[in-house]
């Protein structure tokens, strides 16, 4: 679809999701969203939202279906961000469901200031997790144990003992994990989770619990060198979440994380709010229930598993939900910015 610039207006963007297949993987995201999933194979991700070049999103549907995010950021840069318009050459945010099946490798993605480990152009990658489900042997691994050095990690690699150096937690649904750059993590074990971070795709593997990939039939690389070099060893342990309610009418509205890459809300309610736009976009992902975005006196419907991102031009909007609903609201920071730029 080519379009001359601006020539439709934007509106309450719904996007497809782009299912991945990883080894750790399994077929649980088909609970979640009505998308159907491949045949057969191990899907661990789901793509909601990516201004990456090897999986574009594409909007779902109306006047704009088939167009790419990267598409609307270089045709409508001013209407898509607002005040943050010259911040952002790409949209920032990356945002997939993952279903952990088996654990996760143990990985580490770099910070920002690790230019030495991040391939020109990039940047770093700080993400986090909501847990959706877990079953009674999930577990997640986020920091290390306080004292660990470089030289208990490269011991731990020979004697295949790494997990003892992370410390480990038992998740529960409805709780946050937030995984700073430089932070030795992993998951898994029949877990599912919404994971947002920024628009990097850095990851280096520091073990891989002797995984074997069935379609190669071998284990997958590792960048061990890579990956202790990208860790920060004076960060700590990064325990559950606790949310801040801010709110409890019309809705409950809860702040789950605020750092400078993204502010994620959890909104829980029957009755109508008002998602505000100062300026700047905003993303509601739905994890349970449906409801409807009205704008401009049309509709927008949002499922469960959907998401749909208002471009700045779209200004504040009443969500009326169908029944009980549990969404995910996601902001751009006020300031740093330039981080992603």
């Amino acid at each position: 679809m080519t379009l001359i610039k601006n020539q439709i207006p934007l509106y309450p963007l719904k996007f497809k999701p782009i299912y991945e297949y990883k080894i750790w993987g399994g077929r649980n995201l088909s609970q979640l969203l009505s998308e159907p999933l491949p045949d057969d194979g191990q899907i661990g991700e789901a793509w909601l939202l990516s201004d990456r070049d090897v999986h574009p999103s594409r909007v779902a549907e109306g006047p704009l279906k088939g167009l790419t995010i990267a598409q609307l950021m270089e045709q409508y840069q001013d209407h898509m961000m607002g005040v943050l318009a010259r911040n952002y050459e790409k949209f920032p945010l990356l945002l997939k469901f993952l279903d952990v099946h088996k654990m996760l490798s143990v990985q580490v993605h770099p910070l920002d200031r690790q230019t030495d480990n991040i391939p020109e152009g990039g940047h770093g990658k700080t993400e986090a997790w909501i847990v959706l489900d877990a079953g009674p042997e999930s577990r997640i691994y986020a920091g290390l144990k306080p004292g660990t050095t470089e030289k208990d990690l490269r011991q731990a690699l020979k004697n295949e003992s790494v997990a003892d150096f992370i410390a480990s937690f038992k998740p529960k649904p409805g709780e946050g994990f937030f995984i700073p750059g430089g932070t030795v993590h992993s998951l898994g074990k029949d877990v599912l989770v919404f994971e947002i971070q920024q628009n990097s795709d850095i990851t280096y593997r520091l073990y891989d619990w002797n995984h074997i990939d069935l379609k190669t039939r071998k284990h997958r690389a590792l960048q061990i060198e890579e990956a202790i070099s990208s860790i920060d060893f004076d960060q700590e342990a990064e325990g559950p979440v606790v949310g801040k309610t801010e709110s409890t009418v019309p809705v409950l509205r809860e702040k789950i994380f605020d750092c400078k890459y993204f502010k994620l809300w959890r909104i829980q309610g029957e009755l109508p709010y008002i998602v505000v736009n100062d300026g700047k976009p905003r993303i509601l992902v739905c994890v349970a229930g449906r409801g409807q975005l009205e704008y401009k006196g049309v509709n927008y419907a949002l499922e469960k598993g959907e998401i749909m991102l208002l471009p700045a031009i779209v200004g504040a909007c009443t969500f009326t939900p169908s029944s009980a609903v549990n969404l995910f609201e996601i902001a751009l920071p006020e300031s740093d910015s330039e981080v992603n730029k």
